[in-house]
């Protein structure tokens, strides 16, 4: 697996161009890293999955995103967001640095993004990228929008109790935004604690399993038993 992730992040910079912002400089190094993580998701469908993009635009900290937003009773509002990353369709994907350095314990923006950006080849993120042939379409959305619907109740008691029980969550609470953000959100757990995902919504993992061809509890699992001997 480490063998064929190399060989794929290495076909990923040969296609990918890299551009720094706000004064910073991607070097060699910096690019790997954001390589290696953004091919891990694709390690078993291939790098076709992300042709219809080529840039990738890399901040050295979080940047600001103009929004426009409107309420109920039609007026727009715009407003200014900070974010860590942001994935546009047909066009670049957006990272900072220093969270792209964050990975671990259920975070990962690098792969919240490319996640997004496989969730956009059908269309708007909505948390229904295209599912391979032999998959169950009724069967992937009963799954995301079950462990959704749980989990956006989960985020609404934890916000009436204060932001130390938000912090509790196994997942993290962006995920209750919108079901493409779960899809995003839930793709950084499974990869990064498999073990919660499949402890927490055991369908929806079942699901993303079929999806992205891995099973990453299963690897961990092996790692940790190869290691224990």
């Amino acid at each position: 697996d480490l063998a064929r992730l190399q060989s794929l992040s290495e076909a990923f910079l040969a296609a990918k161009q890299f551009s720094g912002a706000a004064g910073l400089e991607v070097d060699d190094a910096m690019g790997v890293h954001i390589a290696a993580q953004g091919c891990l998701p694709i390690l078993n469908l291939g790098l076709e999955w992300y042709d219809d993009w080529v840039e990738i635009i890399v901040y050295p900290d979080e940047f600001v995103v103009p929004r426009q937003e409107m309420d109920p009773d039609g007026v727009v509002h715009e407003y200014d967001e900070v974010a860590a990353g942001q994935a546009w369709d047909g066009g670049p994907l957006i990272l900072s640095w220093q969270d792209s350095q964050m990975a671990g314990d259920g975070y990962n923006v690098v792969i919240h993004e490319f996640a997004h950006k496989l969730d956009m080849i059908n269309g708007a993120p909505d948390g229904l990228p295209p599912l391979h042939p032999g998959m169950d379409r009724e069967a992937w959305v009963v799954a995301l929008d079950g462990a959704y619907d749980d989990f956006l109740a989960r985020v609404e008691r934890a916000e009436a109790r204060g932001d130390e029980a938000l912090e509790q969550l196994p997942i993290d609470p962006y995920g209750a935004e919108h079901p493409g953000e779960f899809f995003a959100v839930v793709s950084e757990s499974f990869f990064e604690q498999p073990q919660v995902v499949a402890a927490e919504y055991p369908a929806l993992y079942a699901q993303l399993a079929l999806f992205y061809r891995q099973d990453p509890l299963a690897r961990a699992q092996a790692a940790g038993s190869s290691r224990s001997r």
